[in-house]
């Protein structure tokens, strides 16, 4: 490599001198971007490491930039001193003007960028409760404590939805209640146990009973194993969906909150306040819609499925009239299909020469056909 390095010094050093005897880079620039560090970029291509090089710039009164930011101000003291439109101007007037100018784009710029990053910063303390929660249930972590969590709070807000603290017995809505609770939960709880509690703390507890009972027959039924894998896999998918609708739902909300300015309230202020409110109502429907799943999910247990073997085969080809009965590979039979001790291992087919061929192989005999449609159908 340092080999390389030095050839290629070799080849470019006439070359160098060569432009250093001419006076080096010179630039020339039609106008002036409304960032100094482009220009400054622009300007460092010449005179580097200690080559000879120059940068002049030329532009108009009425290039953007100075057409925005005060060139009007040049153009009246050109106006006292009479000078004629197209003459030059060479001073250091135009040159503060310039700056000043780049120095209130930048400024903007930044306060863009600081504003946007405000409205940014609310979405990522959201994304990192999200990301954070699953990320533990992709490490494997159990969610038994966070599922107890949910469920008492579910629990709590069904209760005042329907019996509300401090609301008279009489004006509890039981009915609603039931039904609710059958419909989240999966429970059923006896009419004569409503009518035994006589304080909101007391229905309380029996409801809270009522659902830790089910959930444990669930746990039971299901097994703790499956019962684990089950709470993160529905919390997962539940996570998943629900964050995709929020990430919607705030998209929409930023397209339009720019207009409550013209009510005299601060945007990002009301987008805050309403991205907060979306976020809780998307954690309150994933909570929800979780505990309704653990409960009600039905989970399927595949059978083992069972390999065919050899005499299985050979009584289906029997069936269809394409093997004779006794063709059988190894002088099977039906009858030993039917016992245990049928179900042996079955060698790889090989060729007369002893050599093992696929079922997809040319047949050996030279036929065209494949072994499958060939001699292995002969049970040779």
């Amino acid at each position: 490599q340092k080999a390389a390095l030095v050839e290629a010094r070799r080849i470019t050093e006439p070359e160098h001198q060569r432009v250093v005897e001419l006076g080096g880079l010179h630039i020339v620039g039609t106008e002036r971007h409304e960032s100094r560090r482009v220009d400054n970029q622009l300007r460092g291509r010449s005179g580097r490491q200690g080559d000879p090089g120059s940068s002049h710039f030329y532009l108009s009164l009425e290039d953007d930039l100075l057409r925005i930011f005060g060139s009007h101000r040049i153009q009246k003291i050109m106006e006292r001193l009479g000078m004629e439109e197209g003459e030059p101007i060479e001073h250091r007037l135009v040159t503060r003007a310039i700056a000043t100018a780049q120095k209130r784009v930048e400024n903007h710029n930044f306060e863009i960028r600081k504003h946007l990053l405000e409205y940014d910063d609310v979405m990522n303390k959201q994304r990192e409760i999200i990301y954070g929660m699953r990320r533990q249930i992709l490490d494997g972590e159990s969610q038994a404590d966070t599922v107890a969590e949910w469920m008492e709070d579910l629990v709590l807000d069904t209760l005042d939805a329907h019996a509300a603290e401090g609301a008279h017995p009489e004006d509890w809505d039981l009915g609603g209640l039931a039904e609710a609770l059958h419909r989240q939960f999966d429970v059923k709880i006896a009419t004569a146990q409503y009518e035994e509690v006589v304080s909101h703390q007391g229905l309380a507890d029996l409801v809270g009973a009522a659902v830790k009972e089910r959930y444990a027959q669930r746990e039971r039924e299901l097994g703790d194993e499956l019962m684990r894998a089950l709470e993160r896999h529905e919390m997962l998918i539940v996570i998943d969906t629900q964050w995709k609708d929020h990430l919607l739902s705030i998209d929409h909300l930023k397209e339009g909150i720019g207009l409550r300015g013209y009510g005299q309230r601060d945007p990002l202020t009301e987008y805050k306040k309403e991205a907060f409110d979306l976020f809780q109502d998307m954690v309150e429907r994933t909570k929800a819609i979780v505990i309704e799943r653990l409960f009600k999910v039905q989970v399927v247990r595949d059978a083992p499925m069972e390999l065919p073997t050899i005499t299985a085969w050979a009584d289906a080809q029997e069936s269809r009239g394409s093997l004779p009965s006794d063709a059988r590979p190894g002088g099977w039979t039906p009858a030993a299909a039917s016992t245990p001790t049928a179900a042996r291992p079955v060698p790889a087919p090989r060729t007369p020469t002893g050599e093992k061929i696929g079922r997809n192989d040319p047949c050996y005999c030279g036929s065209g056909k494949k072994y499958k449609k060939c001699h292995l159908l002969q049970g040779g």
